[in-house]
């Protein structure tokens, strides 16, 4: 356990969580958690993560200890697009979940990841997770950043936050686009009734989803989408809050759902980012896999 005791002596007032992920070295989501969880105090007493920090205020901080990761490593063969000593880059396949979960504790890409690197993983977020940095969906293929040391963790997790890493997908959704491009600006949160969904909530966090159409078939558009922020959902929620949802999605899409896609046609195509030691820009690509290329064929053929 690690224990940090300051008095707050900025001239400026600050957040609360975003002075404790400097002063922690934590990513801001995980101060968020320590405040959640009462292991800050300011003046002695629980605060909110947007409290206002003053001058003088007293501040206790309490980082529990990492945990075991209970997870087991698994022999899974991975699509490496890219490795070194601080990352790896991952192509991962539709129907492969990332975070072992209920129902799926095994065949994930943690499993795989824990027995490709073994102990050379970010600890940051408090467990011993394997730096994972962010989600795609079981049912969304593409490219996945991992982070092998909690330095480059903390550095990649900036980009995220600061929206300079870049993430690019390619969708087929329902329905003709009325505009070449575009851009949904809307808060996302979990959703007040559906609990395992999420939806355009008015407090929800901040969500803005950039698109472009590449093609169109009257029935279907071929687009490709800049994530902006990367929340829950927030592509198949945005597009679906347009009236066009994402074709094959089963939780947001059209009641008769395309089963034969096996989810949502939906894949993470591009990603880039300043390498956390050399500070170059690297960005990697993935080829459409063949469930997509082939709906894309039947869309221009009229054939679906």
């Amino acid at each position: 356990m690690k224990t940090i005791n300051c008095i707050y002596d900025d001239g400026e007032s600050r957040r609360l969580d975003v002075y404790i992920a400097q002063i922690a070295e934590v990513t801001r989501s995980y101060a968020a958690t320590l405040i959640a969880d009462g292991c800050v105090l300011v003046n002695r007493k629980p605060a909110s993560k947007n409290t206002k920090l003053k001058l003088g205020d007293i501040i206790d901080v309490i980082i529990p200890d990492a945990v075991e990761y209970t997870a087991q490593p698994e022999n899974i063969p991975l699509d490496i697009v890219y490795e070194d000593d601080d990352l790896l880059v991952v192509n991962k396949p539709k129907d492969m979940v990332v975070h072992p979960a209920a129902g799926n504790y095994s065949g994930t890409l943690v499993n795989a990841i824990l027995y490709h690197c073994g102990d050379s993983l970010s600890g940051i977020n408090g467990v011993m997770r394997p730096g994972i940095l962010h989600r795609i969906d079981k049912n969304t293929s593409g490219l996945l950043l991992v982070a092998k040391n909690d330095n480059a963790h903390l550095s990649l997790a900036e980009q995220i936050k600061e929206h300079s890493l870049t993430r690019e997908y390619e969708a087929v959704v329902y329905g003709n686009l009325k505009n070449d491009n575009g851009t949904v600006d809307a808060p996302i949160a979990r959703h007040p009734i559906k609990r395992k969904q999420m939806a355009i909530v008015a407090d929800g966090r901040n969500a803005v989803t950039h698109y472009t159409v590449l093609e169109r078939f009257g029935e279907f558009t071929h687009v490709r989408l800049r994530l902006e922020t990367g929340r829950t959902h927030q592509i198949r929620v945005h597009m679906a809050s347009l009236g066009h949802p994402v074709a094959g999605d089963d939780v947001y899409g059209a009641k008769r759902v395309i089963t034969k896609l096996g989810g949502q046609c939906l894949h993470a195509r591009k990603i880039g980012f300043i390498h956390p030691k050399s500070h170059e820009y690297m960005e990697f690509t993935s080829d459409l896999p063949d469930y997509f290329t082939k709906f894309l064929k039947e869309c221009r053929n009229g054939s679906f």
